[in-house]
This record gives structure tokens, C-alpha cells and sequence, in this order.
């Protein structure tokens, strides 16, 4: 499972079974910690997910920004209702990305995927294509 955690929306991705493409699921709209966290984990036990990738978006020069903090932060209260084991993943641009992905793509198809469901399956394809395996 892929995250793009931003303080508006999570974007979800999952991976085939066998690990070798990533497509866009969801997107949680934020409201409360709480019930984010408690979307997630529902998405985790529902499709027996065995790895999580998140999104850690890192200043341009690679430092931890003010983001990146509030992504670690959130990602550290997630860790206490899921065992599955959770990595980072750097995601500069990744939605920039997603956006240029749905170009010429027509409004009402791009506002039912949204970018940040794009966003988090950019980020699970690059973690799948250097070979790990969910």
C-alpha cells in the first residue's frame, strides 16, 4: 500500500498481488486523526496489506521540512494501530508528477482519480521497480 499523506487528503495505492504495478484506490479526506487512521487500517485488514509506503516529502535540498515533520508525526500515531511494517519514501514532486500524468485527461475523469491517489501509486510503483516485493 502506497500513502501521500498532505494535511487535506490522503491518497491510497495498492500493488497487485505479485507486487509489480501500483494503481490509485482512494482518497481519504481528512477530518479527524482518529477516523484518517481508522480509514487506513480499515483499507490495510480489508486488502490483507503487508507493507505500507509513505510518501516522506522532503525539501527540495533533501532536508526534513515543516511537511515532512507532520507526515513522521502522523505516521508515528498510525504505527500504534497496525503492525504491518511501514517505510518511508522520498516523494519529491510526486505529485507535480501525477498531475503532469493527467494531462489532456478530462475534468470529471481527473476529479474521480485526484492526484493524490496518483501521487501515492507514483510512490508505490518507485519503491515496486527497485525490486521490493509487498
Amino acid at each position: 500500500m502506497g500513502l501521500d499523506i498532505g494535511d487535506k487528503r490522503i491518497g491510497v495505492a495498492l500493488s497487485d498481488p505479485d507486487g509489480i504495478l501500483a494503481s490509485p484506490l482512494t482518497i481519504i479526506n481528512r477530518r479527524e486523526e482518529r477516523l484518517d487512521i481508522e480509514a487506513i487500517t480499515n483499507i490495510v485488514n480489508q486488502h490483507q496489506v503487508k507493507q505500507i509506503i509513505i510518501g516522506l516529502p522532503r525539501s527540495m535540498d533533501g532536508s526534513i521540512g515543516k511537511q515532512a515533520e507532520k507526515v513522521k508525526a502522523f505516521t508515528q500515531r498510525l504505527c500504534q494501530y497496525t503492525e504491518v511494517p511501514v517505510e518511508f519514501r522520498d516523494e519529491r514532486l510526486s505529485t507535480v508528477s501525477a498531475k503532469h500524468l493527467m494531462q489532456g485527461v478530462s475534468k470529471k475523469t481527473r476529479k474521480k482519480a485526484r492526484d493524490d491517489a496518483i501521487a501515492a501509486a507514483l510512490i508505490l510503483q518507485g519503491y515496486l521497480d527497485e525490486g521490493h516485493k509487498p
